[in-house]
């Protein structure tokens, strides 16, 4: 019932999982990934993906990107920004503006 439009996969560690897309993200390693602190765990997993696949794993290095910048990656939405603009207020930082 829940899972007759869901294909069953299992990823490389053996974990069985059932999705309708043929993206191969596994949720369970997914979920094992996720940081249990600092401003990467209050993401969602495509926009912490989004953000550790351009090199930004701190806010410090988050403060060297614009906005703009940000939601070109792929998996970055706009929903991701208040929590991403509340880690850079935390440290007294920003995001960068154009000309800088």
């Amino acid at each position: 019932m829940a899972n007759e439009n869901k294909n069953l996969k299992i990823c490389e560690n053996g974990h069985k999982y059932y999705k309708s897309s043929d993206c191969l993200t596994c949720p369970i390693c997914e979920s094992e990934r996720k940081p249990t602190d600092g401003f990467l765990s209050t993401l969602g997993a495509p926009a912490r993906r989004a953000l550790k696949n351009n090199g930004i794993k701190t806010v410090k290095k988050l403060s060297e990107f614009t906005k703009a910048e940000i939601l070109k990656f792929h998996g970055m939405g706009p929903a991701s920004m208040p929590k991403l603009l509340g880690a850079l207020a935390a440290e007294g930082l920003s995001f960068k503006t154009r000309g800088k």
